[in-house]
């Protein structure tokens, strides 16, 4: 009888079940399967930082609707993913994580790295398993596939000693598993969508929130066609952006809290009602507020707040649903209505507040003045990364996109350090599905030194990236050079340097000398400019364009705290 290498198994049925990217970093006992990853077909991306690796698997699986794999040696290479893992199963985004382990002979008597890998993983996967044999094999890996896709996605781990990575199986008891089919659709009751649309009919100050589960169910098409044909306010998420353009008449992102303060009907597509919305809750919400939940998951309905309407549903089909139903009466929102009033008024003020601060170029610059010159100057349906406490919130609002899923950011897990290897994945997209499209990183300062080690394998595998660092010399914000400097010298660096300060002016644009290549420092507008127009030419090699701001620029005043208080 022929006998199959497990390791070959594994890569085999990966293929077989459509995973085409492996990212991650070697070592024993994983060496030899990711040489037949690539044996197999797949593509290998070596990475420098395992939870770099695992931000790019998950991206990958965002961007393409099939899951990334995150290969990882045992131990604490399992732990460092860890992060990784949470915040793809936080996100739902589809994740494979695979980890070598000790050998099982050595389990209790102190192997090497040796760790209870399963049971860690479990807490942030949707499947965690050991293959017993090699044989059984392609029954855990479709699996932990159809886990990490079917329903809401979501991780999938498993784990590999070294002795099952060493076997072998003969062919004819190896398991056979077929491909698994696209998840299925699941379709709206339709008394629900009736409900639904008679809400929407009958309100006096609708809204619409666009989430992140709209953007992965591709609901573009059906939801622009909504939107446009009822004049519905709308106001997406930050992952939600570009499903129905940020440059659409109905979006109202200029007046977010007024939009959410005063509404008295929502429709939420694929939003949850977490942090990121503020729960639902008064006073960031009308007290009376009724909303209409539309989520895959059955399980985030009524969640936070009792919704009037909860409907477990994919959102083109309640999109196409609803909207046959609003058409039945020949539904559209007026601009003349007061609502529509009320919230064109608020965005122009809002609009024109953050002009006047965009057109203060004197140094050191502001945000603002950044990221609109930026903006002027990106190349049309560029995928956004971006990362930073103030540099991510307002570069949401500056940096608008046209296009579903070209926005990637911390996200609701708020996991920092996930740029770089975000903007891997993405560069890898454009190049095998969109040739041509720009990949640009926004980075604070604080956020780039997580995983800025990654540019080396922007350069390996000769990826566009386009990384800019909003520089304000701090977590949040740092000190002018003379203040720094007169802090530093009272005593003790430990005791009188305040938490939040870095390095000031820190030279990272100099990095790209590492590898023959150029950086940018910028400290005036006029520079930037230069420096993007260069960026955008290059076609086989990453940049790093470093913007030295005032470390006390801040957003603009807000009419709430970014979080909700607890009022516990």
């Amino acid at each position: 009888m022929s006998e199959v290498e497990a390791v070959q198994i594994i890569a085999e049925s990966l293929k077989q079940q459509g995973v085409d990217y492996v990212f991650g970093i070697i070592g024993i006992p994983v060496i030899e399967l990711s040489m037949a990853f690539q044996a197999a077909g797949l593509k290998y991306i070596g990475m420098r930082n395992e939870q770099a690796a695992c931000y790019a698997a998950q991206a990958i699986g965002y961007l393409t609707g099939k899951p990334g794999v995150c290969l990882v040696v045992s131990g604490p290479g399992l732990l460092h993913v860890t992060g990784g893992m949470a915040n793809a199963q936080v996100n739902c985004w589809p994740l494979i994580v695979i980890g070598g382990a000790t050998n099982q002979d050595h389990e209790g008597i102190g192997g090497f790295q040796e760790c209870p890998q399963v049971e860690l993983s479990r807490p942030y996967c949707k499947y965690a398993a050991r293959p017993p044999t090699a044989a059984l094999i392609p029954l855990h890996v479709e699996k932990a596939v159809r886990y990490a896709t079917y329903g809401r996605p979501g991780v999938a781990y498993l784990d590999f000693p070294g002795n099952i990575l060493q076997s072998k199986a003969q062919e004819e008891r190896i398991y056979k598993s077929l491909a698994h089919p696209a998840a299925p659709l699941a379709y709206p009751p339709h008394d629900d969508v009736i409900k639904a649309a008679q809400l929407l009919r009958q309100a006096k100050r609708p809204l619409v929130i666009v989430g992140k589960g709209a953007a992965y169910a591709h609901a573009e098409n059906t939801l622009r066609h909504l939107i446009e044909n009822t004049n519905l306010p709308f106001l997406p998420t930050p992952m939600g952006k570009g499903v129905v353009s940020d440059t659409a008449a109905q979006c109202v992102s200029s007046a977010r809290t007024l939009a959410l303060q005063k509404a008295d009907v929502v429709l939420l597509l694929g939003a949850r009602l977490n942090w990121i919305l503020h729960f639902g809750r008064a006073p960031r919400y009308d007290k009376n507020v009724k909303f209409i939940q539309v989520d895959i998951c059955p399980e985030e309905l009524h969640n936070s707040v009792v919704a009037s309407v909860a409907i477990q549903s994919d959102i083109r089909p309640f999109v196409e649903q609803l909207f046959e139903q609003m058409n039945a009466v020949n539904f559209r929102f007026g601009y003349e209505q007061d609502w529509w009033k009320q919230l064109a008024a608020k965005c122009k003020q809002n609009r024109d507040t953050v002009q006047q601060m965009s057109l203060n170029t004197s140094t050191p610059l502001n945000y603002y003045a950044v990221f609109h010159h930026l903006r002027e100057l990106l190349p049309k349906d560029t995928i956004i990364v971006s990362e930073g406490a103030n540099t991510m919130d307002i570069g949401r609002s500056m940096l608008l996109n046209e296009q579903p899923r070209h926005r990637l950011d911390a996200g609701t897990f708020g996991t920092m350090g996930v740029g770089p290897g975000f903007a891997v994945a993405a560069a890898l997209y454009c190049r095998d599905f969109a040739p041509g499209k720009r990949v640009l990183c926004v980075e604070g300062d604080s956020a780039f030194g997580f995983s800025g080690m990654e540019i080396e394998t922007m350069v390996r595998y000769k990826l566009p990236v386009t990384i800019v660092i909003v520089n304000n010399n701090g977590i949040y914000g740092g000190f002018d050079k003379d203040t720094f400097e007169a802090i530093r010298s009272e005593g003790d660096l430990t005791q009188i340097t305040p938490p939040s300060a870095l390095g000031v002016q820190v030279r990272y644009e100099e990095m790209m000398k590492m590898f023959g290549m150029q950086g940018y420092f910028c400290t005036e507008i006029a520079q930037l400019q230069s420096a993007i127009k260069a960026a955008n030419q290059l076609t086989d090699r990453p940049t790093i364009i470093n913007v030295a701001i005032s470390p006390s620029s801040d957003r603009k005043p807000q009419s709430f705290n970014w979080l909700t208080e607890s009022k516990l």
